[in-house]
């Protein structure tokens, strides 16, 4: 059974820092490629960053030099390091993986960045 379990989040001033955590199992985590995506409300899934299993990472244009994706093979986990928060940023943030052609999705995890 694939599962991501997401940790961190909360609530934050504009200008602050979060890390975000999404630890896997049921899959060979060092061969994937991780990623995460980002929902306000109202709006649709948007994809944010994501690294691939040689560790090169990639972003969306928003969140480029503020927000850095990084993974920890040992642990299967990959991370999400939010600094310079801004109230744009509010959102539920979901990392997610494919395996077999299926996605899979953490819970998701609240960002709320206040002014």
């Amino acid at each position: 059974q694939v599962l991501l379990r997401q940790s961190g989040g909360g609530l934050v001033q504009a200008g602050g820092s979060l890390r975000l955590s999404c630890r896997t199992s049921g899959i060979n985590f060092k061969i994937h490629r991780m990623a995460w995506y980002r929902q306000a409300p109202g709006k649709e899934r948007d994809f944010v960053a994501a690294i691939s299993s040689d560790g090169s990472a990639n972003y969306t244009d928003f969140v480029k030099g503020r927000f850095t994706i990084s993974r920890d093979n040992a642990w299967n986990t990959v991370y999400l390091q939010m600094n310079s928060l801004k109230v744009e940023d509010t959102a539920d943030y979901y990392c997610q993986t494919t395996w077999k052609g299926r996605n899979y999705w953490g819970q998701g995890t609240q960002v709320t960045v206040s002014s």
